[in-house]
């Protein structure tokens, strides 16, 4: 068992700026005999469920962490002379009650204190401090700051924010320190970093002081921003990505350091010799914290029924009387075995209730209907859901299953309990009519869409990198296009099979740092967007849940993306924003603005023989999955 525990530590979900995948990461804290490992990642929880579960797999206890930005004065301050200024703080999540605090005080930092990055203050921080350990921080902390107001620590303006401290000295930091005491009674650490700067070597002189004049407590990190010593200069570059600046800019965001990587216990016992409680107390800490999350739960949406009917009984009245109407409302109603729907429907029906998903077919039928009532042009359904009756009796899809045989197992199995994904094509241009829909039916703080994360993949990461590196677009073009287009391209593969990149790198230095530098940085996220399609819905408001941001369009995203928001046991539903739709809609309605009457596309006929003539002919160019 390792004697020491790393308590602050920037992973990839740090973004362009962290640059330690999480496998990594827990695969380096198992090697080195670490019962606990940490994520504490500058101002989000992006990466916590994957972490919480990654450390999980690795037999290690996750210590859920977040370094915030604590804004000078209030979150909500932008106009004043320090709007800008800003200070880190490491929260830790000692318990289920602190990582719901975490989750709320992360969030408000971004949907009420961003600025520039996502603020919190003292007046939120006191208002959920429960069940949270708090740390300094490094250079950056604000009582490091105050320490230092006689330093010239500024080096890094994207981290420091503008401005200084009010006042500085010893005074002004025991003032600060017993404020954060109040917040964080008996859970305020001050702490300690041996970096090689001077600057933290002064600090660590001033902290030790104020800690013998307060009896706070002390505690060793190493601000990990890479995985090995090695990664020093990979990770400069990614700075550079991140700041859009070569390595050539002397004026440009650097660390003053080579020595922010996952040291070994070792080397930290060595570096913390004179202060051997300081790593005690990473143990210590690692100790207190125990976060248990439940996985296996479902939170459905609440969907209101009448007074004494279940959401079973419901759902089953409701595809009944929806059978019974497809059928009257058919061509061939003649001519359908009325009692081979009906058995088939019975069937779905005691599948469904069986797996608990009444709930979720009641939520999706009533947006798809209502959107169909205000005339949003809505897809005929498509994927395994149109294996499903009852999904066509509740006019979630258009196809009537029974006479192609579609097979309802494929879209749920009781075999293999998996949450139904049934995926919605709406209109492009009034998608978020039905979405602002459901966010008044279920309310605002239960809706909201998902996060993704776009990847530095082998031909993006090249590119990025030679632009980095201050290479021409020419050059850096020139080796991206040697990289085959194949999915799961990675570029020790394209060296493989590409000749041309192998002999360049084997010859030409210039080439050879590129790819050696590309290869460290592939696969890191490189940014957080809007997913295009999804949505998810909670039955309490959703932070309760996950950590929230607000996207370029201030819609409300969760931290969390698609296969994390569907762990945690929240329901997740696709709404497709199609310009095919949205392309079909402009057409019937020019046709009847010309005075002739638009097909109805529900009752168009599907054996037309000019149709499958032009699928024949492979004249399928802009028809939606067939182009």
């Amino acid at each position: 068992m390792s004697e020491f525990v790393h308590l602050h530590c920037h992973t990839e979900y740090s973004l362009l700026d962290g640059a330690i995948k999480i496998k990594d990461l827990c695969a380096r804290a198992k090697d080195y005999g670490m019962e606990s490992v940490a994520i504490t990642d500058h101002g989000n929880l992006f990466g916590a469920i994957d972490f919480y579960t990654q450390a999980r797999s690795f037999g290690l206890k996750p210590i859920i962490g977040c370094e915030v930005y604590v804004a000078h004065g209030s979150r909500f301050d932008r106009e004043s002379a320090h709007a800008r200024t800003r200070y880190h703080l490491i929260l830790l999540a000692q318990n289920k009650t602190g990582y719901r605090n975490l989750l709320k005080l992360v969030t408000a930092g971004f949907t009420e204190g961003y600025y520039y990055k996502p603020r919190v203050d003292k007046e939120i921080l006191a208002a959920h401090s429960e069940g949270i350990i708090a740390l300094s921080a490094c250079l950056a902390g604000e009582i490091p700051r105050i320490l230092m107001t006689d330093q010239n620590i500024h080096r890094n303006a994207e981290d420091f924010g503008d401005g200084s401290p009010d006042r500085g000295g010893m005074d002004a930091a025991l003032e600060m320190a017993e404020i954060y005491s109040k917040i964080f009674p008996g859970r305020f650490y001050l702490e300690l970093q041996e970096n090689g700067l001077e600057e933290q070597r002064i600090l660590n002189a001033r902290l030790l002081e104020l800690a013998e004049k307060t009896g706070l407590p002390i505690v060793a990190t190493n601000d990990c921003h890479y995985l090995d010593k090695a990664d020093v200069d990979a990770h400069d570059i990614l700075l550079c990505i991140q700041t859009q600046n070569t390595i050539n800019d002397e004026r440009r965001m650097r660390f003053e350091t080579r020595e922010l990587y996952y040291k070994t216990p070792e080397e930290m016992e060595s570096a913390f010799a004179h202060v051997p409680q300081a790593l005690d107390n990473s143990l210590l800490i690692a100790e207190q914290c125990n976060v248990e999350l439940d996985l296996k739960s479902y939170h459905f949406p609440t969907y209101a029924v009448d007074s004494g009917k279940s959401l079973d009984e419901e759902l089953c009245a409701i595809s009944r009387a929806g059978l019974e109407e497809r059928i009257e409302n058919s061509a061939h109603r003649d001519e359908i075995d009325r009692e081979a729907y009906r058995k088939r429907l019975e069937l779905e029906l005691e599948v469904i209730c069986k797996m608990g998903f009444s709930g979720y077919f009641l939520i999706v039928q009533d947006f798809i209907n209502w959107a169909k009532k205000q005339k949003i042009p809505v897809g005929p359904g498509r994927g395994s859901a149109a294996g499903s009756l009852v999904a066509w009796s509740l006019r979630i899809t258009d196809l009537d299953p029974i006479p192609y045989n579609l097979l309802f197992e494929r879209f749920l199995n009781p075999e293999r309990v998996s949450m139904p994904d049934i995926d919605v094509d709406f209109c492009e241009r009034r998608r978020t009519e039905v979405i602002d829909y459901v966010a008044r039916k279920y309310g605002a703080d239960s809706v909201a869409q998902i996060t993704t994360f776009g990847k530095m993949k082998a031909k993006a990461v090249v590119r990025d990198v030679a632009r980095a590196l201050g290479m021409s677009y020419a050059d850096g073009d020139k080796i991206a296009k040697l990289i085959p287009e194949e999915l799961k391209m990675t570029i020790r593969k394209a060296m493989e099979q590409e000749p041309e990149l192998s002999a360049l790198y084997n010859t030409d230095d210039t080439i050879r740092r590129l790819l050696d530098t590309s290869i460290r940085l592939e696969g890191l996220n490189r940014h957080a967007s809007t997913h295009a399609a999804g949505v998810v819905i909670s039955d309490r408001p959703m932070v309760e849940y996950l950590p929230l941001y607000k996207g370029k369009g201030d819609e409300i995203v969760t931290q969390f993306d698609m296969k994390m928001v569907e762990k945690i046991g929240l329901i997740k539903f696709d709404f497709l924003g199609l310009r095919t739709m949205t392309l079909i809609q402009d057409t019937l309605d020019l046709i009847t603005a010309g005075g002739r009457e638009a097909p109805d596309l529900s009752t168009l006929p599907l054996n037309d023989p000019a149709v499958y003539e032009l699928y024949s002919r492979g004249d399928t160019y802009g028809i939606f999955q067939v182009e």
